[in-house]
């Protein structure tokens, strides 16, 4: 359980699931509609649904590649985090946002698997948070060109190693879509 003193709820993170960031990620479409599925069941549970949205010089703030999928859109008063790291907490207002909604336990999905994904996963976990991975909602581009695995193998090599990731009064691990329950840990 999370180290997190008053911490008993569970948010669901969906980190830069964005047009120019999915645009040729591997299974898109599958794994929009599993985030999909998720936020709708998060909602219907009340659970806090946390939206990431990263920019850099490639992905420019306001423009339509920085833009949220339109299979994916933010509820009024969900929190929207805008990074500029890969690690989601550095430098940005998740911490706050998340001590507020007294939140110790994280439902992580989104894009990239091999970068801000695992950056977020491993800055939760030292924090103090619990981090579930859902292993069928998250995704990554082919960067095999410049010298990393296939992306289908990023992805069960992330699922496989996270599967198994805890720390002193915290836990890590993988779950499926139709299997989160945002109720209790993994």
């Amino acid at each position: 359980m999370t180290t997190l003193e008053n911490r008993p709820n569970t948010a669901l993170l969906v980190i830069d699931v964005q047009n120019d960031v999915v645009e040729g990620a591997y299974e898109r479409d599958a794994v929009v509609a599993n985030i999909a599925a998720l936020v709708e069941k998060a909602r219907l549970e009340q659970v806090p649904v946390i939206w990431v949205r990263h920019s850099a010089e490639d992905l420019v703030l306001g423009s339509d590649g920085w833009q949220i999928v339109p299979e994916l859109v933010p509820a009024e008063g969900e929190a929207i985090v805008e990074k500029i790291f890969r690690d989601s907490f550095e430098d940005t207002t998740l911490e706050a946002g998340l001590a507020g909604l007294e939140v110790g336990r994280l439902v992580v999905t989104g894009a990239q698997t091999d970068f801000c994904v695992r950056s977020t996963l491993h800055g939760a976990l030292v924090r103090g948070y619990d981090a579930i991975l859902v292993s069928d909602a998250h995704t990554t581009e082919d960067l095999s060109s410049w010298g990393a695995p296939k992306p289908e193998q990023v992805i069960a090599h992330t699922n496989f190693y996270w599967s198994g990731q805890k720390a002193p009064g915290r836990t890590g691990g993988t779950v499926g879509t139709k299997n989160v329950d945002f109720g209790r840990t993994a």
